[in-house]
């Protein structure tokens, strides 16, 4: 019998890292497969970024993951750029093909792909709260995917006005930006809100957007890129409003789902993922 002792090497480059619970869900997909690929965590101090992506390529990894601070930085040590990557201008996932490294960007995919799980954007008119890299990534991918209309709602007018025009520039939807004052109220002719700011984030769960309740009517449907906790103030306050709502764990399992499709060819179940980390008690 022949014994094959080399496990293909998949991971995630970050800084901190010890708080990323991708490891699990990534693991028991790779499990449920039938894969003995691994998926390891490293913490990589930004001065050794470049050193950390040549042994990747030194040792044969098939791809990793770059998280916060390494998402822009990354792109200077890849050979080629995904469309949405080159848009959104940060990569969150680096595939090898041969000896060629491409940066990928599969946030805004991740978060599509659960929201289609709900409603399809085409043609919706979408409101997102906050302009950062999140809420680039999330507007670019609905943009690609064919919204009509993209509000962006930010308190900096410098990035809200920015992350705009990026949109009118380079993808086909029709947006504009609107300053972030006081308690917001939510135009009646929105059909999706999304808040891809940190607004709720763990440890700060009873953090809620400055916004009007009030103005979330039943026929929105609202999303919370926060995975930590999955059903955040937000989503409890829109769901009391009868509103459809989609939780930011279906984004962070859905960019697995991707990730590991880019590295393997496979496709590994969703549910599988997201039981792995419901486990965690997040």
């Amino acid at each position: 019998m022949t014994h094959d002792f080399l496990s293909p090497l998949t991971g995630s480059f970050a800084m901190p890292a010890a708080e990323n619970p991708t490891v699990v869900m990534i693991e028991a997909a790779y499990r449920h497969l039938g894969l003995t690929w691994r998926y390891l965590n490293c913490e990589v101090h930004p001065d050794r970024l470049g050193d950390a992506v040549r042994g990747a390529r030194a040792m044969g990894w098939r791809g990793f993951n770059c998280s916060i601070p390494h998402k822009v930085a990354v792109i200077e040590h890849l050979d080629q750029l995904g469309e949405s990557a080159r848009i959104i201008g940060a990569v969150n996932t680096v595939v090898r093909r041969g000896d060629t490294m491409i940066g990928e960007n599969t946030d805004g995919k991740g978060f599509v792909t659960a929201l289609n799980q709900v409603v399809d954007p085409a043609g919706k008119s979408v409101l997102i709260f906050g302009a950062g890299g999140a809420a680039r990534a999330v507007a670019v991918e609905l943009a690609l995917a064919g919204v009509s209309r993209i509000v962006i709602v930010n308190r900096g007018h410098e990035r809200g006005e920015a992350l705009t025009n990026l949109l009118l520039r380079q993808t086909p939807a029709d947006a504009a930006y609107t300053r972030w004052s006081g308690m917001f109220q939510i135009p009646a002719d929105t059909d999706i809100v999304v808040n891809a700011t940190s607004v709720g984030l763990f440890p700060n769960v009873d953090q809620m957007l400055d916004i009007d309740p009030d103005t979330l009517r039943a026929e929105m449907v609202v999303a919370d890129g926060i995975h930590n906790p999955p059903l955040t103030h937000l989503l409890r306050s829109a769901r009391a409003r009868g509103c459809r709502v989609v939780d930011g764990l279906g984004m962070l399992v859905n960019q697995g789902v991707i990730g590991i499709r880019y590295w393997t060819g496979l496709d590994a179940d969703a549910q599988v993922m997201r039981q792995a980390l419901l486990n965690l008690k997040l």
